[in-house]
């Protein structure tokens, strides 16, 4: 009841009341800044686009600078960890957790949970899904309507169902 009350309630209504306002700079700042004390953790800058879903907040943390678009849902059985400079395109899934069958039904069998981890500077591209027990290297690209399953290293552009590796990213 306490997390309900101290975390989930607040949010839910704070991103509700806050739906009807554009999607523009000043606003992404005040959504994140409303939001920001009801999540494990929050660093400076956060903007967050309109019709998010943020289950559990407690459990999740974002870093400085993070920009999260317009449709996300975010679902935080475990922790999930956003670093710094992250982009997270519309519509993204962030799922820590996954069901199991149990007598020929998903429905009541035990859940598998694992922490998720977005490295600093990152982009996940549009309808992309990060399931459980994953991490995204840092200053890696996740192309749209991807869905990591696994561990992706850093400074690699990724992308597919499941998600592998396309390329290395070399700085010039």
């Amino acid at each position: 009841m306490y997390r309900l009350l101290r975390y989930d309630l607040p949010v839910h209504f704070l991103l509700l009341f806050t739906n009807w306002l554009p999607d523009i700079v000043k606003v992404l700042r005040f959504r994140g800044w409303l939001v920001s004390p009801f999540l494990g953790s929050c660093g400076k800058g956060l903007k967050l686009g309109r019709n998010i879903t943020l289950y559990n907040p407690q459990n999740i943390h974002f870093g400085n600078d993070v920009y999260i678009a317009y449709g996300c849902w975010f679902t935080a059985s475990e922790q999930i960890l956003i670093c710094d400079e992250v982009l997270i395109g519309p519509y993204c899934v962030f799922a820590s957790s996954n069901h199991t069958r149990l007598d020929g039904s998903y429905r009541h069998g035990e859940r598998q949970r694992g922490k998720i981890e977005i490295g600093r500077g990152s982009w996940i591209g549009s309808h992309s899904c990060i399931l459980q027990d994953t991490t995204v290297g840092t200053g890696s690209l996740v192309a749209a309507n991807s869905v990591v399953n696994k561990a992706l290293p850093n400074d690699v552009i990724s992308g597919g169902t499941p998600a592998k590796v396309l390329k290395e990213i070399i700085d010039e």
